[in-house]
């Protein structure tokens, strides 16, 4: 029994004994674990050595007026260092005396904590001794400099701990402004644009350094002499102007929200170079809001009858028809191999090819093309590949997708394929390539390949020019001069469906609209989805710009013809730029009087007083008065004289001199809406409108007595005509 006991109590002391053990262990591997665990890893780490990659400054983004699109700003990651020599020495005595102030001060700067929060936090850092705790990330160069002046911040690293790593993000100035093109320098996701394309000239060329890690993975360069210091990316200069861009863009975001379009893009070319001055692209997000959320000027739709300019050429090279050819339209339904064709609107039956084109007649191009190609289909196809249409544009921007032309080749040619082609559909080619051709014919029949980036540069100075590329000659220059008469008489001819949009602008232009029904995946056509557009170019005598617009409007839209919808849109950005560019840089087009006389040999306009004298006396025009009474709205006019004359609104022939004075009832004539219901309505009558366009009719009489309340019937110009 002795021995028993005996035995039992040498094994529960040997329990006992390994239970002590084990609890120590634990214990230990708890303290070094929570208590030394910052201590023991900097001990670690200070004992690595690495080469380490020194990041190159990216590149900026210029465009073509200087305006930075794209560039890198730096942020700061802000750590302390709580076992500094500085902030120990003195049992803490630096840190002890600034605590208070300091965290007041970050209190003040950062606004997302009280005073009393940062002491506490920074007190518990100091306690632990973090070698490495984090106070802030992402902060501004601004802030950061604020942060520099703070107390104790203020003595340096060594004595406050205080460590900054900076880091470059990538920021776009303008937002929206041409943001699919320029793109974004994502780690993230895949780059897009320019940043994409031209990555390569942006990042540059990284450095190396040989570091030593120390507490918290703080990376210290072990010897200076041997870094290898980065190559900062160049800089480069896009052929895209701010002005230009915000002037497409602002056009093109009115017609898509006051139209709900479901997305649409806007392209200017620079006529003689092919230099891309603005390229805008909008989509409707499921919020309602629009953004540049995908290049659509770069992606192949079937362009409808802005590709009638193409089947134009076609014919003319092979001398398949003449302009003034006689073509029955069929009164604008066309029945061939089991389908019909149709006009958008009854355009009788006979008329000649020049008309035909003008009124945007879908029988007379299906005609002309089927007649003259039905034996040899190939000759009309290989006539579109070599003018470009079936190639890329050649853009230097990643993401462009390949244009496609239907063949008899294919499974899905049938016997109604080529007369559709005529007319624009069973091709598919982006808007840019569209552009790239109307330019061609601006340019007297030379292709220009278009292109976004005009130079590299390097702390300022040039160091590449990229100068334009001439790709083809389109046709021979009668052909390209018969190909501008018809473009020139779409917008100015009183048939053609672009003149009444076009009319009142103080210059000619050419171009030709479109109106193309759009698949909508397994719905086919039945939605009635419409992409309308507008293909031309500026001014008519002397291209500067070439302009393209194609919106795809929502299902059953209200309105969705090309001259209705991206017409307001290319009307608008051909006439800012006009304006801003074309008259203050061409002398041909800053004449006065004498363009204005290309409209007619006499003109009138009505306008407020001010604005006339303003225009007309920094343009240098000589005007004279008819009375030399006052008067905020005038007529200004011309009578075959060398000089212009402003007279008070009003009946001029008669002597009615009183303007917007008194009760009587002032011309109207000539005004557009606007400005005719202001007068009106000032002078507290009921306005009834009628038409569109200018007033060109108004049932009150000039001078007659008016009284508040009396109904005025105001016509306006409306023989618009659609395609």
């Amino acid at each position: 029994m002795e021995i028993k006991r005996d035995i039992l109590w040498r094994v529960y002391l040997c329990f006992l004994l390994v239970v002590l053990v084990c609890i120590v262990i634990v214990g230990k591997a708890f303290y070094i674990q929570q208590v030394q665990g910052d201590y023991w890893e900097s001990m670690s780490d200070s004992l690595h050595q690495k080469i380490q990659e020194i990041a190159a400054d990216r590149g900026t983004i210029y465009s073509d007026n200087g305006q930075m699109l794209s560039t890198s700003i730096p942020q700061f990651d802000i750590y302390i260092d709580f076992e500094a020599d500085g902030l120990r020495e003195k049992n803490g005595k630096r840190f002890t005396e600034n605590l208070d102030s300091l965290s007041y001060g970050l209190s003040q700067l950062f606004k997302d904590k009280t005073a009393s929060m940062y002491k506490q936090m920074l007190k518990e850092g100091y306690r632990k001794g973090s070698r490495y705790y984090s106070l802030k990330k992402g902060i501004s160069y601004r802030t950061y400099q604020k942060l520099l002046k703070l107390p104790l911040v203020r003595e340096g690293r060594n004595k406050s701990g205080f460590i900054a790593e900076t880091k470059n993000i990538r920021l776009n100035p303008y937002q929206i402004l041409a943001y699919r093109t320029i793109g974004l320098n994502r780690s993230n996701s895949q780059k897009v644009g320019l940043e994409a394309t031209y990555d390569s000239v942006l990042k540059g060329t990284p450095g190396k350094r040989l570091v030593r890690f120390i507490a918290g993975g703080v990376a210290v360069p072990v010897d200076e002499s041997a870094d290898i210091d980065p190559e900062n990316g160049k800089d480069i200069i896009t052929t895209i102007d701010t002005h230009i861009q915000e002037i497409t863009e602002n056009a093109l975001m009115k017609m898509m929200v006051s139209n709900e379009a479901t997305h649409g893009c806007a392209i200017v070319l620079e006529v003689k170079t092919g230099k891309i001055k603005a390229i805008a692209n909008l989509g409707r997000t499921p919020s309602g809001k629009y953004w540049e959320n995908f290049n659509y000027a770069v992606t192949p739709t079937e362009p409808g009858s802005i590709f009638k300019l193409a089947t134009m050429l076609a014919l003319l090279s092979d001398n398949k028809t003449t302009l003034d050819a006689p073509i029955d339209l069929h009164g604008g339904h066309w029945p061939i191999n089991g389908r019909v064709v149709n006009d958008a609107e009854n355009h009788g039956n006979v008329a000649n090819v020049k008309e035909a084109f003008e009124v945007s007649s879908n029988v007379g191009m299906a005609e002309l093309v089927y007649k003259n190609y039905k034996d040899n289909p190939m000759q009309f196809i290989n006539h579109l590949k070599k003018i470009g249409l079936g190639s890329l544009t050649g853009v230097d921007i990643k993401g462009e997708r390949h244009p496609f032309i239907y063949t008899p080749q294919s499974k899905l040619w049938s016997a109604t394929t080529l007369p559709w082609m005529a007319f624009g559909y069973n091709t598919m080619i982006s808007p840019l390539g569209i552009a790239m051709l109307y330019n061609a014919v601006a340019n007297d029949g030379v292709m220009m390949k278009p292109y976004l980036v005009s130079a590299y540069a390097k702390e300022g100075q040039i160091i590449k020019q990229i100068q334009p590329t001439k790709l083809r000659t389109v046709a021979d220059s009668t052909v390209v001069k018969q190909l501008q008469s018809l473009v020139y008489g779409v917008c100015n001819d009183k048939h053609g469906t672009g003149y009444t949009l076009l009319k009142d602008l103080p210059f000619e232009l050419c171009g030709k609209t479109g109106t193309a029904l759009v698949a909508d995946g397994k719905n086919g056509y039945s939605s009635k989805i419409y992409q309308s557009a507008f293909a031309g170019y500026f001014p008519a005598d002397d291209p500067q710009y070439t302009c393209v617009v194609e919106i795809v409007n929502k299902p059953h839209a209200a309105r969705y013809y090309g001259a209705a919808v991206a017409g307001p849109v290319f009307k608008e950005i051909a006439e800012r730029l006009y304006t801003l560019f074309v008259r203050r840089n061409n002398p041909n087009h800053y004449a006065g009087l004498d363009s204005l006389k290309k409209i007619g040999d006499n003109y009138s306009y009505v306008g407020k007083t001010s604005s006339f004298k303003t225009v007309a006396n920094t343009l240098g025009w000589k005007y004279g008065y008819t009375t030399k009474d006052a008067a905020a709205w005038s007529r200004f006019y011309n009578d075959d004289q060398p000089k212009s004359y402003l007279a008070p609104l009003g009946d001029v022939q008669s002597g009615f001199r009183q303007g917007l004075k008194g009760n009587k009832m002032p011309d109207l004539s000539g005004m557009g809406l606007k400005d005719a219901l202001y007068i009106c309505e000032g002078l507290g009558l009921k306005v009834d409108i009628k038409g569109f366009g200018r007033v060109t009719g108004q049932s009150l009489t000039v001078g007659a007595p008016i009284e508040k309340g009396q109904v005025i019937q105001l016509a306006l110009g409306n023989d618009k005509k659609q395609g």
